[in-house]
């Protein structure tokens, strides 16, 4: 997530009911904007909208799945494992928990050591 993005704009994400409705539904298995909408009992466009933000703050993330038919779809997943927010000194902190490879993360952290 973008360190220098405001605060305000995370929380009224996930204050968003809408959005909390999309995020609960991708965290339990990946879904295509068509599936979502037909589950939630939302339009397309709120769906959209919603997987649009929610993008932005890093929270989902989409690959191209293809159809058996050939079509290309998207389907969307839940980016991270929990959230932690705490008020310290008057000022909220957000801490976003990610479940990442092993190696993927080790491999991170030796290139990040090796550029200082």
């Amino acid at each position: 997530m973008d360190e220098k993005r405001p605060i305000e704009e995370v929380l009224d994400t996930i204050g968003d009911q809408h959005a909390r409705e999309v995020l609960a539904a991708v965290s339990q298995s990946p879904k295509s904007a068509k599936q979502l909408s037909e589950e939630l009992e939302l339009s397309l466009p709120t769906v959209y909208r919603r997987l649009e933000i929610l993008e932005e703050h890093e929270l989902v993330s989409d690959q191209t799945s293809v159809a058996e038919d050939g079509n290309h779809y998207k389907v969307y997943e839940s980016n991270f494992e929990s959230t932690v927010i705490r008020l310290e000194d008057d000022e909220y902190q957000v801490r976003i928990y990610r479940s990442e490879n092993l190696p993927d993360r080790f491999s991170q952290l030796w290139d990040d050591l090796n550029l200082e």
